[in-house]
């Protein structure tokens, strides 16, 4: 219907339709903001620009349903509770009992992913270690001794395989790697990492962006789920292609050299209250994806992806995405050319950001 306006009407009268739109809207905003039923209303009949999350936060639904029976390189089921097992055996004073509610649940899922053959090696040891040392310190109830048993059963049945350093169990604080780095060396490298537009035509080593990559996923994340991916592209032709999908790039796209999509996974929640977490937690691993970067002379981009029904269109059959899966943003890397110019971004001082 678009199309047919565009090409019947005058672009003063299309400009004119556009500024009585914009107009109505802004009155009628006014009344469907007084509560949520009418905001619904709002976006049901005036606005549809929420239909493509409302869609990605069902199928998420649904796939976390079916990845809770078909167990793949990693399960976000162990992942979270055995997190929460962590976080019950540091507590202090620790109860003698804990984890009753849902601890019958994380083992039938370990069980299910020591018959796997696709589950993370890593992953599934933490999960058994973390596991064993609950099972040696807490309270032997009767969901516990039941819990304890299909555990047990499971490694009998699959016993994994044999390996060296320490246990993947809490540790007290006093064991964390000491660090040289001081502020003043820190900010240094906060200062450097400007957002670069301008690359060098010189091949980017996927390996490089990798072991950044394996130095991001060290970012805090709720519940260790880490509901994110990336999507790494080396082929500077593919790069421009990518970059061209979102808005504010024209003009520098072309000479681009690496793209990386960060991508979150809408599959890690069964309940629709989760789903602004994947925003959270892929910008918090994206921040040390760049600082990353920054230290082995990558310079990067990260670029704003607005939710643009057409773009996102676009970039799901670019990328091949899921019904689950939404772009956070992209981020453009490469080895900066010396003589590309950088815009200074003033930035907030601590006395405008900081509210007592």
């Amino acid at each position: 219907m678009k199309q047919i306006i565009k090409a019947l009407l005058p672009s003063k009268a299309i400009s004119r339709l556009r500024d009585v739109k914009a107009l109505i809207d802004e009155r009628i905003i006014v009344f469907f903001s007084k509560s949520g039923f009418l905001a619904s209303i709002y976006y049901l009949i005036f606005s549809r620009q929420f239909d493509r999350e409302h869609k990605s936060v069902l199928s998420g639904r649904i796939a976390y349903k079916s990845s809770l029976g078909e167990i793949g390189s990693s399960s976000t089921l162990l992942r979270r509770n055995v997190h929460r097992l962590e976080k019950g055996l540091i507590m202090r004073p620790r109860r003698s009992v804990f984890a009753q509610d849902y601890i019958q649940e994380t083992v039938d899922n370990f069980a299910k992913c020591a018959n796997s053959n696709e589950i993370c090696g890593e992953e599934f040891r933490w999960g058994k270690d973390v596991l064993s040392e609950y099972f040696s310190v807490v309270e032997q109830t009767s969901v516990v001794v039941n819990a304890k048993y299909t555990f047990e059963t499971a490694l009998q049945k699959n016993e994994p395989p044999v390996t060296t350093g320490d246990d993947y169990i809490p540790y007290s604080y006093d064991n964390v790697p000491e660090s040289s780095i001081s502020y003043e060396q820190l900010f240094t490298l906060f200062k450097r990492r400007r957002s670069v537009r301008w690359y060098q035509e010189k091949s980017v080593d996927f390996q490089m962006i990798a072991k950044a990559i394996d130095a991001a996923t060290l970012a805090p994340s709720a519940c260790n789920r880490q509901p994110y991916r990336f999507h790494v592209e080396t082929d500077p032709k593919r790069a421009t292609v990518i970059a061209k999908c979102a808005m504010g790039t024209a003009g520098f796209a072309e000479n681009l050299q690496a793209m990386i999509v960060v991508i979150g996974d809408l599959s890690a929640y069964p309940k629709e209250r989760d789903r602004h977490v994947i925003y959270i937690d892929a910008s918090l691993a994206s921040m040390q994806l760049m600082l990353s970067l920054e230290t082995l002379g990558l310079s990067s981009c990260p670029i704003n992806w607005p939710d643009i029904e057409k773009n996102e269109r676009k970039l799901e059959r670019l990328l091949q995405l899921k019904p689950y899966e939404r772009p956070i943003m992209l981020m453009a890397t490469g080895f900066a050319h010396p003589d590309g110019g950088v815009p200074f971004s003033q930035k907030k001082s601590s006395e405008i950001l900081i509210r007592n």
